[in-house]
């Protein structure tokens, strides 16, 4: 038993290395998601402020002349989406295949805020326990120097850990809402497409 115990004290014991480089890591991701996500905010508010100027009275008369105030370039993917799926005319398969591509490509954008979500608590928890060991054997053998260093490294890791996964957790809830909103639109704007192919094969 005591063999068994052993190996496991060292395999944990191993991993606090690779830990808290994980946890350095997704930290520095974190950082720089916190920067991409504000010029994502910026985006996005322009792209809304120019949806809902045309989305609210579109219809499949002025359908093109939506469509035509839309800038040719834009950052947001959403408006390059829209404008295929009004391309693509009558051809109903390729319209709904467009908007699923949307959706796939809205989950890969949240796929690192979800990362961080769930990631950060695991390596800060593994951060936090695996030093508690020799911390203890610390304590037992009257070390208070490796003692404190071990609990500084256990406290050190929660912390990070838990900013890495609150801001997962906030870039994530806020990216879900834009685009569930842009996913809306564009399934309306597909909707308005196949309504107005249908009123002309009529």
């Amino acid at each position: 038993m005591n063999v068994i115990s052993n190996i496991l004290y060292w395999i944990s014991t191993g991993l606090l290395v690779p830990v808290i480089v994980l946890l350095i890591f997704f930290f520095i991701r974190a950082i720089i998601l916190v920067g991409n996500f504000f010029g994502q905010y910026i985006t996005m508010k322009k792209t809304s402020a120019l949806l809902d100027s045309g989305i609210k009275t579109l219809t499949a008369d002025n359908l093109d002349g939506f469509v035509g105030s839309l800038p040719s370039k834009a950052a947001d993917p959403v408006v390059g989406y829209i404008r295929n799926v009004v391309a693509a005319g009558g051809d109903e398969a390729r319209v709904d295949l467009l908007v699923s591509e949307y959706e796939i490509a809205a989950d890969k954008n949240l796929a690192v805020s979800k990362t961080m979500t769930k990631m950060g608590p695991i390596l800060g928890l593994m951060g936090t326990l695996i030093p508690m060991g020799p911390a203890l054997v610390g304590l037992a053998t009257g070390d208070i120097a490796s003692m404190a260093y071990n609990m500084q490294v256990a406290f050190a890791t929660t912390v990070v850990g838990l900013v890495v996964s609150a801001i997962g957790f906030l870039t994530q809830q806020v990216k879900e809402r834009w685009f569930v909103r842009n996913l809306t639109v564009l399934e309306f704007v597909a909707h308005v497409v196949k309504q107005r192919h249908g009123e002309a094969v009529r």
